[in-house]
């Protein structure tokens, strides 16, 4: 995605900004649209839609450490080159924001489908919803963002070898959240 070289009409961090751009506005639609249709699911007693965010973050955690082989419902195609092609600032916040919906592309990580049901279970403020997708969207951008500073060839492979650790620790913090914010916590 970032030009290769001084002649390039954008910038590698101009790239990298309307990238971001393109994530952060994906993230807060898809957000956005969970919280449309979480009001569905306010006749569903509390405790029942509190024990089923708890059972899909367990299943979460479970199957980031291999425990429970689940496979992840997602897109299975990658988004086409010529979406940059055509006209690449306006492609490029366009690959971004395709991006950031996580519907056109590989989600790898259990965690955006925990947080998912739990934004459409729970029926949270506007703000926490908008939070989620710029934080999904910021996520995104935080591997493009440092592979891009970090200046290093050699960044990529030191990067797959902690990468298996990244979702796994996410997946922890993401149930260990929503247990302590559950309604069936004590106190």
């Amino acid at each position: 995605m970032f030009s290769p070289g001084w002649r390039a009409s954008t910038g590698q961090g101009g790239v990298l900004a309307l990238f971001t751009a393109g994530l952060l506005l994906g993230g807060v639609l898809s957000a956005f649209a969970l919280w449309l249709l979480s009001g569905l699911a306010e006749p569903i007693p509390e405790d029942g839609r509190a024990l089923a965010i708890l059972a899909v973050a367990l299943a979460g955690l479970l199957r980031e450490f291999g425990v429970l082989p689940l496979r992840l419902p997602q897109n299975a195609r990658q988004i086409p080159i010529d979406v940059l092609q055509a006209r690449p600032r306006l492609g490029t916040v366009r690959f971004g924001f395709e991006l950031g919906t996580g519907v056109r592309t590989y989600v790898t990580s259990s965690v955006p489908y925990v947080v998912a049901p739990a934004l459409l279970l729970s029926h949270p403020d506007l703000a926490v919803v908008v939070a989620a997708g710029l934080g999904f969207g910021a996520g995104r951008a935080v591997t493009a963002a440092v592979s891009l500073w970090s200046r290093d060839a050699d960044w990529n492979v030191r990067a797959a070898s902690r990468m298996p650790w990244l979702p796994r620790v996410a997946a922890v913090g993401v149930a260990a959240a929503l247990l302590l914010v559950s309604p069936l916590m004590p106190g």
